[in-house]
């Protein structure tokens, strides 16, 4: 009995001094690195006829990326700016007024119709005096006085289509004259703004991710013709478990530990420890758990939970060469931190209006030509972000 007593002593002493090593191990989010993902969609169904970049290639804000065709672009907008020479035409004529030889001819018009008034009101007179004497039916002199009545209405007519000419344009008139103006060189805009849509720039620094697109491939509206890479430094994309949610604050500081073997392989366990080890800020994390709603989880089950959180990597050179989906692990630390060194990206490119000089952009020498050619067999390869695997590494 004394045996079977002190084999079972030993048996609950390390029972509990495993639970307490599980107990004191320290609890971390998991995850992977990303970059930024920018993808550029297609702005209209138009075949791609020029490429000036390859995947993995490093490019800068405003670089072109690639071409598409433009022939339906230019027509559209050669009929808008006829529209607006049109439009600015009409407006010139109203706010000029009347021609002199519009105003002479109404004047005119106004002289004869006196002159008819003058006829017809002596002929009626003519034959209310006849009638007088029997001379005349009564008919023939009502027709006389609506031929005078007739005649005094264009009078009044002229009379008031000549005032409107003297007068001038009315305020109005020119009001939508410039409205329509406006319209036109409006529509015109949104053209020129088109056609420079198909001339594909990047809107920050980064690199080519992927074209799904090649040379003669028509794209559909909005589907994604390059996507890059973007930002001036990785993140940590993780899962935080619900019991260390409360640490997890924007703005707070975090570990980011990466398998030393993909970052480093130097023989030196130390130097690829250290090269392992990263500073990041917490940019986001979401409320809302993931995989299981909250209200399903009743106990012990709502330990299950985990949220979603973006750790940004402090500014750094070995940072910025990370390439995308290294698995890692993140430990959170209770200071806050301020974003001055963890930047979440750079700045846009300036837009570039047609019609303003733009830099010499030419298609790189390694590219197929529009017409299919294949590229030179001595052209040199792009250079990538992605670090090239060392010896022995995998």
């Amino acid at each position: 009995m004394s045996i079977r007593c002190v084999n079972l002593r030993c048996a609950v002493v390390s029972l509990l001094l495993l639970l307490a090593a599980c107990g004191e191990q320290e609890e971390v989010a998991l995850g992977t690195l990303e970059w930024d993902r920018i993808a550029l969609p297609a702005p209209a169904a138009e075949k791609v006829v020029r490429i000036y970049v390859r995947e993995g290639e490093r490019v800068e804000p405003g670089q072109r990326l690639l071409d598409l065709d433009d022939a339906e672009a230019l027509a559209q907008l050669r009929n808008a700016e006829a529209a607006v020479a049109q439009a600015q035409a009409a407006l010139i004529e109203l706010r000029v007024g009347p021609r002199v030889e519009e105003i002479e001819r109404a004047r005119a018009s106004l002289a004869s119709a006196r002159a008819t008034l003058t006829d017809r009101e002596a002929d009626y007179q003519r034959l209310v005096a006849l009638g007088k004497k029997n001379y005349a039916s009564r008919s023939d002199i009502d027709g006389a006085r609506a031929a005078a009545e007739s005649a005094r209405a264009q009078v009044r007519a002229a009379r008031e289509q000549l005032l409107e000419l003297e007068r001038g344009t009315r305020v109005e008139d020119v009001d939508q004259g410039e409205a329509s103006l406006a319209a036109a060189r409006a529509q015109a805009q949104a053209q020129r703004v088109l056609l420079e849509k198909l001339r594909l720039r990047a809107p920050r620094a980064g690199v080519v991710d992927s074209i799904p697109f090649k040379l003669g491939d028509q794209a559909p509206v909005g589907s994604a013709l390059v996507v890059l890479l973007a930002g001036i430094t990785p993140y940590a994309r993780v899962y935080v478990p619900q019991s260390l949610r409360r640490q997890v604050i924007v703005g707070g500081r975090a570990r980011i530990i990466l398998d030393s073997s993909v970052v480093s392989g130097e023989p030196q366990q130390a130097e690829a420890d250290r090269r392992a080890l990263f500073d990041g800020r917490v940019r986001m994390v979401r409320n809302e758990p993931s995989f299981t709603p909250y209200y399903a989880l009743t106990g012990d089950d709502v330990t299950r939970l985990s949220h979603i959180a973006e750790v940004q990597l402090r500014n750094e050179p070995r940072a910025a060469e990370l390439p995308a989906g290294l698995p890692l692990r993140v430990e959170f630390l209770p200071e806050t931190v301020g974003g001055e060194a963890y930047p979440q990206g750079d700045t846009l490119a300036e837009p570039h209006i047609s019609g303003a000089p733009s830099p010499p952009d030419a298609p790189r020498e390694n590219l197929p030509d529009p017409d299919g050619a294949l590229p030179h067999k001595d052209a040199a390869p792009a250079r990538s972000r992605y670090p090239e695997p060392r010896d022995g590494g995998k």
